[in-house]
């Protein structure tokens, strides 16, 4: 499923089960909600924090198409047509960025 297909059936299932999208402003804070939960798995899992019990069984995958869900919620309802953002972005970072990575002692 391409972004733009992601984005036709999101507005499906809003119409169909959600009645209608939360406002803008509810929904960014929602994105901030979602991406905390990744981060909170990120950290434990990943990083050096202990990971809780009670985290253990978060699934990763859910807690990163949640942030995909609410992403694509803000992009219908403010017109954004974002897979021609995300082509324009990655063009410009192939462009950009084409050797930058290469180069950088750091990642050797």
């Amino acid at each position: 499923m391409n972004i733009k297909n992601s984005q036709v059936a999101v507005d499906n299932w809003i119409h169909e089960h959600g009645v209608r999208y939360f406002n803008e402003l509810t929904n960014m804070a929602q994105l901030t909600e979602e991406v905390g939960e990744v981060a909170r798995i990120i950290a434990r899992r990943y990083g050096e924090q202990s990971e809780k019990e009670s985290d253990k069984e978060k699934d990763l995958g859910e807690e990163l198409a949640d942030v995909i869900f609410v992403v694509l919620c803000l992009a219908n309802q403010t017109g954004v047509d974002l897979q021609e953002a995300f082509d324009k972005k990655l063009a410009l970072k192939t462009k950009r960025d084409h050797d930058r990575h290469q180069n950088n002692k750091k990642l050797k």
